[in-house]
């Protein structure tokens, strides 16, 4: 029986993945344990014994490598995780003799389970089938500080980028997690496209506008192509709301979780400022240097203050920084793309022209 790969990977069915450490690091699936059957210095033994003596000598070696005492720990881990999960499905790397084995040791052993034909590359080749057939997309643009993550989990058909990215999207941010590697972003995206629903492909998805990297990871460029083809929403709101937003969320959200991990009000402020003085290094050319000494004067000020119990100065910069970076490049972007605005309004207009919009009948 074939397979349905779209649904296995939108029902969140468990998969454990036969890879090696490596690979998967590189690259995997949303709720996929690594199990591997062949540990990294036992792959890389195994694919130089495969160049040099052929495929007979290297399944030879990478049997005599896994067994015994090996091979009785990894069947182990691969049945305490059938018995946790009874419906998980195995996978390797193109669905080849390592699943192949590891099923025959599972059946032997009185577990049955799963293979998927084609492994890992037949999941990954059918996520990046979706943005292939990407539905109609709506951009929700607008300054920064206006709200527009927010904004989006107020929605239903919605894709939240940043949130797959785990970064804001500009220079200040990098949030306390790292980001996933590029492979596993991308898969994360096409899954959040499949969760949409099947039987809806033409109502539209809002998406909010990003440029081509968010951080280190980078949009797929079909859905790049088709975000910068797709109509505007504009969310407008006055400055000092964004001043306040930005606060609450970069100065006082992001100190408390530091402060949480951290413990030592010390460190979480050596943390804290570092973030920021990396970022305005990293636009210290567009800023050009008066600016960026005098920006990088006032936030050292700022974090002076904080370290006293003061926060409130960091108001300073964060308006400086909106007035004399942001807004002008807002402007300058937007005004390359007036044709394709369809609406704009402030947070409770556009939520409501939004929600409206993705209730509409295909």
């Amino acid at each position: 029986m074939t397979l349905d790969l779209k649904a296995l990977l939108t029902t969140d069915v468990p998969l454990i993945d036969v890879r090696a450490p490596v690979e998967f690091s590189q690259g995997a699936f949303p709720g996929a344990v690594n199990l591997p059957i062949l540990n990294d210095d036992e792959r890389h033994r195994v694919g130089v014994c495969y160049k040099q003596k052929g495929p007979d000598a290297a399944e030879k070696l990478g049997h005599e490598l896994v067994s015994g005492e090996v091979r009785k720990t990894r069947l182990t881990a691969w049945q305490s995780c059938l018995d946790q999960y009874p419906n998980a499905h195995l996978y390797c790397f193109r669905g080849g003799k390592r699943s192949q084995l590891a099923v025959e040791w599972l059946q032997a052993s009185g577990y049955e389970v799963t293979r998927i034909v084609g492994g890992y590359k037949a999941l990954r080749s059918c996520l990046l089938s979706v943005f292939d057939q990407l539905p109609p997309l709506v951009v929700l643009a607008g300054k920064t500080g206006n709200g527009k993550t927010d904004l989006l989990a107020n929605l239903t058909r919605m894709v939240d980028l940043e949130g797959h990215a785990n970064h804001r999207g500009s220079a200040f941010g990098r949030q306390l997690a790292p980001q996933p590697a590029q492979i596993d972003f991308e898969n994360a995206v096409a899954i959040n496209f499949l969760k949409l629903g099947p039987g809806a492909e033409d109502r539209p998805v809002v998406v909010e506008d990003e440029g081509r990297l968010i951080g280190r990871v980078s949009l797929p460029l079909p859905l790049q192509q088709a975000m910068k083809q797709a109509p505007l929403v504009l969310l407008e709101g006055a400055m000092e709301d964004r001043v306040e937003r930005i606060f609450g969320e970069y100065i006082l959200g992001q100190y408390e979780q530091l402060l949480s991990k951290l413990v030592d009000p010390a460190l979480a402020l050596d943390a804290h400022s570092a973030m920021f003085f990396e970022g305005l290094k990293g636009i210290q050319r567009r800023l050009g240097g008066v600016e960026h000494d005098r920006l990088q004067t006032t936030m050292q000020c700022a974090f002076a203050a904080q370290a006293k119990g003061d926060f409130q100065q960091h108001r300073d910069w964060i308006r400086a920084l909106l007035s004399l970076y942001y807004d002008p490049m807002y402007a300058y972007q937007i005004d390359r793309k007036a044709d394709r605005i369809i609406f704009r309004g402030d947070f409770p207009s556009v939520t409501e022209y939004l929600q409206t919009l993705e209730l509409k009948a295909p």
